[in-house]
């Protein structure tokens, strides 16, 4: 191996450390706190962020069965890649329980990143889907990057409509993956 391909594989290694440490932070800086009521607390700061970014989310949020929110999804990747994130899901605009998010990629991709993500459910079939654990974003589902007149054009697809709000890292990808749920009620 070449001075180059240590170098970025070094990089890569201390990218995917920091992330996994920076996923953890909140729960450790908590001393002991109840790491639900923490969640609960950050996902609220994250509806606001995201409103606050883009206003037009709002007809989401007013006719939406459901959503789910996910404060921190850590993401990283060498070839192959994945990501992880605990959010809480909300009914008629209350919290009923929490959800985890995995994902796992192939491909061509290198970095790591760290996002927020929102995921709407249009109807309560989709909601009950969702909470069954049977709610599985394909490859071909995309998210739209929330910023300022986005959610003007967003739409639902197959009853999910998903928004992204990046916080820090880079990454290139050009990978296939999915993304499943797992659904605990409160």
């Amino acid at each position: 191996m070449n001075r180059t391909h240590l170098s970025i594989a070094r990089m890569l290694t201390w990218t995917l450390v920091g992330f996994s440490l920076n996923a953890c932070s909140s729960y450790k800086q908590a001393g002991g706190a109840d790491p639900d009521r923490l969640l609960d607390q950050e996902a609220a700061g994250v509806v606001k962020l995201f409103k606050r970014t883009d206003p037009g989310l709002q007809r989401f949020f007013d006719s939406a069965t459901g959503y789910v929110v996910f404060p921190n999804v850590t993401k990283g990747a060498a070839g192959v890649g994945a990501a992880h994130g605990r959010g809480v899901v909300y009914e008629a605009g209350q919290p009923i329980g929490y959800a985890n998010l995995t994902q796992g990629t192939i491909g061509l991709q290198l970095g790591g990143q760290t996002y927020s993500e929102l995921v709407f459910f249009q109807t309560t079939r989709d909601l009950t889907i969702f909470k069954r654990g049977e709610t599985k974003l394909s490859a071909q589902a995309s998210a739209v990057a929330a910023s300022k007149g986005a959610a003007a054009n967003a739409d639902y697809a197959h009853g999910v409509a998903i928004f992204t709000l990046g916080q820090s890292g880079l990454m290139f990808e050009a990978s296939v993956g999915g993304q499943k749920f797992t659904y605990q009620p409160k």
